[in-house]
């Protein structure tokens, strides 16, 4: 699926469930939560959880949960970006702009 495509799925879908005009301040709250549990399940990939309320789980299964949770943080930032009708892509692009820009001088300073 292409950037233009997931952006257009989670508007549809998180306006028919009716999430997608939350207050900003609560969906910046659910992207601290999501992103929250990304830190929890790249422990869980690099050095296991060690709780005995837990079930350990493999390597793939831990990289599942990630990349599950990898999803939810970026349908909160999918979200934010259509209120403010940013499109995906040109924060692709920006991003890699303002890097290469920020980089390079510093490269050719060395």
């Amino acid at each position: 699926m292409d950037a233009k495509t997931f952006q257009s799925w989670i508007e549809n879908y998180y306006t028919e469930r009716g999430w997608h005009n939350l207050d900003i301040f609560i969906r910046i709250g659910f992207l601290a939560e999501e992103t929250g549990e990304v830190a929890r399940a790249i422990r869980a990939l690099e050095i296991g959880r060690d709780r005995p309320d837990e079930v350990d789980g493999s390597y793939e299964e831990n990289k599942q949960l990630l990349t599950e949770e990898l999803g939810d943080v970026l349908g909160n930032i999918v979200v934010i970006a259509n209120k403010y009708e940013i499109d995906l892509e040109d924060i692709f692009s920006m991003h890699q702009k303002k890097l290469a820009d920020r980089y390079q001088e510093a490269d050719e300073q060395k």
